[in-house]
């Protein structure tokens, strides 16, 4: 899902090696000629989101909590710009800066949340509309030839919009851009933009989003 910072002084993410997540219930998330180094081979995570979404990632294992959640907002196409936490084991994860009694997502690679025995876990985004992802770290069946992770894999279904008013008020928006007699349809289209298809997925546009946001070239 998303993946934090394994970012140097610049800013630039440095290249840990793959490992790979995978989404479901929302969104979700290796090659034999890929040189065997620390983190490899990748890990696939489940991730599960309201609205039965999915997005498949590949997540090198070295990389952050943080990075983890940058992920999944660029391959959700969210902008991250409310806020987030990770349950692992009943302790949470998130930016201390921004909240109370959380751990530094920084300081946990996914590496380190696999050798506790973990592989489920949950990622929360946004306290008010509360999409609460379950996150599963499974092995990757093969890696990806170009070796550019992070890297969106499979995907389902298009992304909520941004305070929708979490999964049931995604269901309601739905459920008006589906009847043109509603009262508010006009202005349910106008808001989300017309064109909005539910069932839509482009996993170019998944990993064009991730490229930008980590950087890859």
């Amino acid at each position: 899902m998303s993946f934090g910072r394994g970012a140097s002084h610049d800013g630039q993410l440095k290249r840990p090696a793959p490992q790979a997540l995978e989404g479901t219930r929302g969104p979700t998330w290796p090659h034999p000629s890929e040189p065997a180094r620390s983190g490899w081979p990748p890990r696939k995570l489940d991730q599960p989101l309201a609205g039965k979404l999915a997005k498949v990632e590949l997540i090198p294992g070295e990389m952050t909590l943080g990075d983890l959640h940058e992920a999944i907002q660029a391959a959700m196409g969210w902008d991250g710009g409310h806020l987030h936490a990770f349950d692992i084991a009943g302790r949470q994860y998130g930016d201390p800066d921004s909240l109370d009694e959380v751990a530094d997502e920084e300081r946990l690679t996914l590496n380190k949340v696999l050798n506790t025995g973990v592989s489920r876990f949950t990622y929360t985004y946004d306290f008010g509309d509360n999409w609460e992802h379950t996150v599963l770290i499974e092995r990757p069946r093969r890696p990806l030839e170009a070796g550019r992770y992070p890297a969106c894999i499979a995907g389902k279904r298009n992304c909520p919009p941004e305070d929708c008013g979490g999964p049931w008020g995604y269901e309601d928006l739905l459920a008006v851009l589906a009847d043109p007699a509603h009262p508010e349809y006009l202005e349910r289209v106008e808001w989300v933009g017309e064109g909005f298809d539910p069932e839509a997925f482009a996993i170019e546009e998944a990993n064009a989003r991730l490229a930008e946001r980590f950087a890859l070239t």
